[in-house]
Order: structure tokens, then sequence, then C-alpha cells
């Protein structure tokens, strides 16, 4: 697997691993909780693992916008979270700005 097909199912990670910590409600149901910091450590040691090639600024910007983005769209597609254009619009800007990133990486 690429360094990026690393960095992407570590992004992949972040969503579950927040999504698990959601369910955990407030570390009251251990195995979500559990699960939660597994997948935390799980995507932690992927994203190290893609800075071999990658730049850090980079990555960290891919990673943490995978998962930005993957939670903000889950809540709004499964948890009722509101889907007004002024997230979306937020949300559109996060893509844009890593997209411009990586474009302009040396």
């Amino acid at each position: 697997m690429t360094a990026w097909g690393v960095l992407f199912l570590a992004g992949l990670l972040e969503i579950v691993w927040s999504l698990a910590l959601d369910r955990a409600d407030g570390l009251t149901r251990p195995g979500w909780a559990a699960f939660g910091m597994v997948t935390a450590t799980a995507s932690l040691l992927l994203l190290s693992f893609s800075l071999r090639e990658i730049p850090l600024g980079t990555a960290y910007a891919v990673w943490v916008a995978i998962g930005t983005v993957g939670v903000a769209t889950v809540g709004m597609v499964a948890l009722d979270e509101p889907a007004t254009l002024a997230r979306l619009a937020a949300i559109s800007l996060i893509v844009v700005g890593v997209v411009g990133l990586h474009a302009t990486e040396t």
C-alpha cells in the first residue's frame, strides 16, 4: 500500500474512533471507549507510517480533514445534525484548503 493509501486509511479510522467515542457516552460505556481508543491508536500509527513519504504539514492536514469532513458528514446524514448551507460551505472550504495545500507542495 502506498503512503497515500495508508494516510487515507488513517483518516478513515479518525472517523471511526470519533464516532466510537461519541457512542462511549462520556466513557461510561467501556466497550465503545476501548474500541475508540484502539482505533485512535491505529490511526496515529498509520499517520506516522505515512510520514515516511509525505511531508508532515500535508499529511496532518489531510488526516485531520478526512476526519473532520467525514465526522461532520456522518453527523448530518446519520445523526440528524443540521445540514445548513453554512455548514456545507465550511466543509467545502476545508476540502479546498487541503487540495490547495497538496497541489502546492514541493
